[in-house]
């Protein structure tokens, strides 16, 4: 566990790829957090040095990203070291991907994160697509979102057209990784890993239905956990 004087969160990601609306977003909000945030290009992971000394990793929207090797580079650290994880949107592809690839051994997983032709048969339209829209979804009773959210039955602000294949989904989505929401037509729409302090991935937003100071209650639930890594205790990371 590291102590310091702010705990630190990394924001991995390519600013402004994409035009993604949650960049400025993430942007206001961080500049009122009792945490110093900084954002890690994709571009300049090539190993874990850069990831060294923070007390959590959020992995941003922004997919595809410039460098998927070094995402995953990402996932893995907090996954392998229990540090707070969050990957929204394209980060919640990466870190299903990444499991995918480094615990179980999917050999259609093998090399996507060096060739992204190689992740174009996994890919399909969602069947659904809510750009910028809230939509339903059922969340797994006893998981650690059903407990953030206190209820099963909630609506998320979506901005993605893009899912991965039925099959893929299944296939990955075993031990310790488990898919904790659904949409109304039954495709997963978040993730989280058992046994970890904090590992979470959601194809919707939570910041973009966030406002400073009026974080979503799975961003407040994350920055807890970063907090807690840090070992710091405030007024803030206790609610």
């Amino acid at each position: 566990m590291s102590v310091s004087a702010q705990p630190r969160l990394a924001l991995v990601g390519d600013r402004g790829n994409h035009d993604e609306p949650s960049h400025p977003k993430i942007d206001a909000m961080r500049e009122q957090w009792d945490l110093t945030t900084e954002w890690i290009p994709t571009t300049d992971l090539h190993d874990v040095s850069l990831l060294e000394g923070f007390d959590g990793i959020w992995v941003v929207p922004g997919a595809p990203y410039f460098n998927q090797k070094g995402v995953h580079l990402a996932v893995r650290h907090a996954r392998e070291n229990g540090l707070p994880f969050l990957g929204t949107c394209g980060g919640f592809f990466s870190a299903l991907i990444e499991h995918a690839q480094n615990v179980l051994h999917l050999p259609e997983a093998e090399g996507v994160d060096e060739d992204p032709e190689k992740l174009m048969p996994l890919v399909t339209p969602l069947k659904c697509s809510f750009r910028g829209e809230k939509a339903p979804l059922k969340v797994r009773p006893g998981s650690l979102l059903a407990s953030i959210y206190g209820t099963t039955e909630v609506e998320e602000i979506f901005h993605c057209d893009y899912g991965l294949t039925d099959a893929f989904m299944d296939s990955a989505s075993q031990g310790a990784l488990r898919i904790s929401a659904w949409d109304t037509d039954g495709a997963p729409r978040a993730l989280e890993i058992t046994g970890h302090p904090f590992f979470m991935g959601s194809l919707f937003q939570p910041e973009l239905s966030s406002a400073p100071g009026e974080e979503h209650v799975i961003l407040r639930a994350f920055l807890a956990a970063v907090r807690t890594r840090a070992g710091v205790l405030t007024a803030q990371s206790a609610t």
